[in-house]
């Protein structure tokens, strides 16, 4: 079935960019090795802390205790390409993606009145190189990935334990004011990085979205790295979204990826296999 047009092209950084960028990730100079996936969907064990805009006190959670995550489950509460718009083809090597621009140390001297605000932004750069946004899973987890042009997409699903995620969620929170504006030293020089808070869907049980654009240099060439985060949770379980690229970031396939991989999910943990969505955008 014929797909819609996709939206307006966005503009493309050089292929010798794009190229250096993704070429120059495997020789980085920092970040922990994630496991090399097999197929669309492999699992994965991320690590990393997180923020998150809970629901009221006296929302319950959406998964029942009964009902736990299993391997299976993970992935096949994982997203497909029906599930986001434009171009996006799913990749099989998304657990091996690195991004050289997040590796750098950041320039503690930089914060002046918060010394200890330097260690969460150093954080979330570490984080968001090891794909690990939310921490190590405690269960069962999944990945996939996709990719349109210069652009990539990294869609997680995976247990959590439920204190260690709430306050990942919070900490992803309380980034956008520790790190609205630094500086880091990697491969190539100096990097200004900003952080800052996104809109997300009003899913799961509590959420947190930013954007994150890391300014440097690769090979020499001004370059600028784009990414749009969101986090979910639903129950003891969460979903974690990291979209963009050379080219900008993709808050819209973010957020398609958050409405329709939160129902997946959920119907995952209520014993349903979710419905296929193939061509919803046609």
């Amino acid at each position: 079935m014929a797909r819609r047009p996709s939206r307006p092209a966005r503009v493309l950084a050089t292929a010798v960019a794009a190229g250096a960028l993704l070429t120059t990730a495997a020789c980085s100079d920092g970040g922990a090795s994630r496991a090399s996936g097999s197929s669309d969907a492999v699992d994965a064990t991320g690590a990393a802390a997180s923020p998150v805009a809970a629901d009221s006190p006296s929302a319950s959670p959406t998964a029942s205790p009964s009902n736990r995550l299993t391997t299976a489950g993970a992935r096949t509460a994982l997203i497909t390409e029906g599930d986001i718009e434009d171009d996006w083809t799913q990749v099989k090597s998304a657990g091996r993606w690195r991004e050289s621009l997040l590796v750098g140390k950041v320039d503690v001297a930089g914060f002046l009145t918060a010394k200890t605000d330097a260690a969460d932004c150093q954080k979330l750069l570490d984080s968001l190189y090891g794909d690990a946004l939310l921490g190590k899973p405690s269960g069962p987890s999944a990945v996939t990935g996709f990719q349109d042009g210069d652009s990539r997409l990294f869609y997680q699903v995976a247990a959590y334990d439920p204190a260690r995620l709430d306050a990942a969620l919070t900490w992803m929170r309380t980034l956008p004011a520790k790190c609205a504006s630094f500086t880091a030293t990697g491969k190539g020089g100096k990097r200004a990085v900003r952080v800052t808070e996104e809109s997300v869907p009003n899913e799961g049980d509590a959420r947190q979205g930013l954007r994150v654009t890391v300014q440097g240099n690769v090979d020499g060439s001004p370059t600028t790295l784009t990414l749009d985060v969101a986090a979910v949770r639903v129950g003891d379980d969460a979903i974690t979204v990291t979209a963009g690229g050379l080219g900008g970031g993709q808050q819209e396939s973010v957020k398609e990826a958050v409405e329709q991989g939160t129902q997946r999910l959920k119907d995952v943990l209520a014993g349903k296999t979710p419905a296929p969505n193939p061509g919803q955008f046609d």
